[in-house]
């Protein structure tokens, strides 16, 4: 698999501030998980290996922190808008119908093997309901990733 070029490490928000988090948005829970190198753009793909691969498949013991503003996936998506984003009130519903199903608020902590223990919950139709704007939902990576999560 070819590597994507690194992204800027001046625009990236690698963790909570003074804890050695990866700070995570809700719905990015079932994104990481999901993860298999396709992105919004090469920056967004070498960053979010950088935090999934890198950080969180490398040691499922990372602490990650929620979030209800940009995170540390969010760094270099050509759709952040400072904290927030260009397609608000879709991310807005993601990360409401995520923190519901996954029982997260912004604020919260715990590992990523928590997290993922957490997802390996719902079955893999939940996320035609708590993905339903997400345009990456047609292409069944995260769902064929959650179905392999529940075999685990």
């Amino acid at each position: 698999m070819s590597r994507l070029p690194t992204a800027d490490p001046q625009k990236q928000v690698k963790a909570a501030p003074n804890s050695g988090a990866v700070l995570l948005r809700p719905h990015h829970v079932l994104c990481a998980i999901g993860w298999t190198g396709r992105g919004y753009s090469p920056a967004f793909s070498a960053n979010m290996d950088a935090v999934v691969v890198g950080r969180l498949r490398a040691d499922p013991e990372t602490p990650v922190e929620f979030t209800g503003t940009a995170d540390s996936v969010c760094a270099p998506c050509p759709h952040r808008r400072g904290l927030g984003c260009a397609s608000g009130e879709k991310i807005a519903d993601l990360d409401r119908n995520h923190a519901q199903a996954l029982d997260i608020q912004p604020g919260d902590k715990m590992s990523w093997a928590e997290a993922q223990a957490r997802a390996k919950r719902l079955r893999p139709d939940d996320l035609d309901r708590i993905c339903a704007r997400c345009q990456w939902l047609e292409y069944g990576m995260c769902k064929d990733a959650l179905r392999r999560l529940r075999q685990e």
